[in-house]
């Protein structure tokens, strides 16, 4: 018997996925100016964030981050896949899965990541907390 679960929420994959699509457009700089607020709220006020060097990040990096990174990367392609619920319940979830980013000139990143998502008082989902772990290629 397997504790994989093949089947995950749609609401919390779409959630991964959407994030993932403005990710990219704010990055490589096809997003306008102003996709930065409904990015940025995506992420509660209290989002935390190990990432793939190990550092701890909050919020307060994360939006300047995102607030400095506005055309940084140009052409960079994100692909999220294996997307995989571990846990649920009415006030969030636990979501798993594998990021694969490529840039412009051709250098790739693979990342396995675990988000924790909160569902606010109106049901909107926010992101809690995301753990990334660098895939070395072989």
């Amino acid at each position: 018997m397997s504790n994989h679960r093949p089947q995950f929420s749609p609401a919390l994959a779409q959630e991964v996925i959407d994030a993932h699509i403005a990710i990219e457009q704010w990055l490589s700089g096809r997003a306008e100016s102003a996709a930065l607020e409904p990015l940025l709220a995506r992420f509660s006020p209290a989002f935390s964030m190990i990432a793939l060097s190990g550092a701890r990040v909050n919020r307060a990096a994360l939006d300047t981050l995102f607030g400095q990174g506005h055309g940084k990367r140009p052409g960079l392609q994100i692909v999220v896949d294996e997307v995989d619920t571990i846990a649920e319940s009415p006030t969030g979830g636990v979501v798993a899965y594998r990021e694969t980013q490529t840039d412009s000139e051709g250098h790739t990143t693979v990342r396995r990541s675990t988000a924790v998502f909160e569902r606010e008082s109106d049901g909107h989902i926010v992101w809690r907390h995301l753990h990334e772990t660098p895939v070395n290629a072989n």
